[in-house]
């Protein structure tokens, strides 16, 4: 598992703590193995049967001892407004949106993302200028634009309150406020100052990959397989074990 063994102890001293104020007397996995199972389902994307046979435990406790943990990280994942006081600090910072793929099929329109011509949930990201992941919005159904996700979660007028300014691409076109996107139009037809602009826009933006890369570093959430209302708990999951063990 390519996972340090920070993230390993990280978890493993969460659930060690949740265990006397949930009363549990006994369980069949220490909370170091516990943490294990998680950490190999979340990271590797392993499912319940293999993990249960793995562990020699029923899959039911698997559910259960992954439902757990993820219920205590989703909680210490920050909030829009936490992580606009963190971005407050920065020099600015990319937004950009992420497509979690979902098993669904045709007839689930309002997660068909037209943009990835596939299923998925819409993930909105926000990192710093060194492209470290700061924040990750709740998920909606794929079809909903990256612009207006922006606009539900808030995210425009929370960084303009904080006056921090914000590089997107041209999916946030119109945005206003701080948000700055790139000239819209054929390269040919761009003047010399917008071609240039949309070069170092580029170049800026670039520097955000690699915060937009990580959830799809997490394996399960290449492609999920879980209802959609559980979506969210688990990119919170994921945003707080890496702001834990990368900090």
């Amino acid at each position: 598992m390519d996972l340090s063994s920070s993230t390993l102890r990280f978890l493993s001293r969460l659930l060690a703590a949740r265990r006397p104020e949930r009363g549990t007397r006994w369980r069949r996995l220490s909370a170091d193995r516990q943490a294990l199972l998680v950490l190999a389902h979340l990271r590797c994307g392993h499912t319940y049967a293999q993990l249960a046979a793995g562990f020699k435990v029923g899959i039911a406790t698997v559910y259960r001892y992954v439902a757990e943990a993820v219920e205590v990280l989703a909680v210490l994942a920050p909030d829009l407004a936490a992580a606009a006081r963190t971005a407050a600090r920065k020099t600015f910072v990319i937004l950009d949106g992420t497509l979690l793929p979902i098993d669904r099929i045709a007839a689930d329109r309002p997660y068909y993302s037209g943009k990835h011509r596939k299923h998925g949930m819409n993930v909105q990201l926000i990192a710093d200028p060194f492209g470290r992941l700061l924040w990750a919005s709740p998920a909606l159904p794929g079809a909903v634009h990256d612009i207006k996700a922006a606009r539900i979660h808030g995210i425009i007028d929370v960084l303009a309150e904080a006056g921090v300014p914000c590089w997107a691409d041209k999916g946030y076109q119109g945005a206003g406020a701080t948000v700055r996107v790139p000239y819209r139009g054929r390269w040919e037809k761009l003047s010399e100052g917008q071609r240039a602009a949309n070069v170092s826009h580029a170049k800026i933006r670039a520097l955000g990959e690699q915060a937009m890369a990580t959830p799809k570093s997490w394996r399960l959430l290449r492609k999920l397989r879980c209802s959609t209302t559980r979506i969210t708990d688990l990119v919170k999951a994921m945003l707080a074990l890496h702001l834990a063990t990368s900090s």
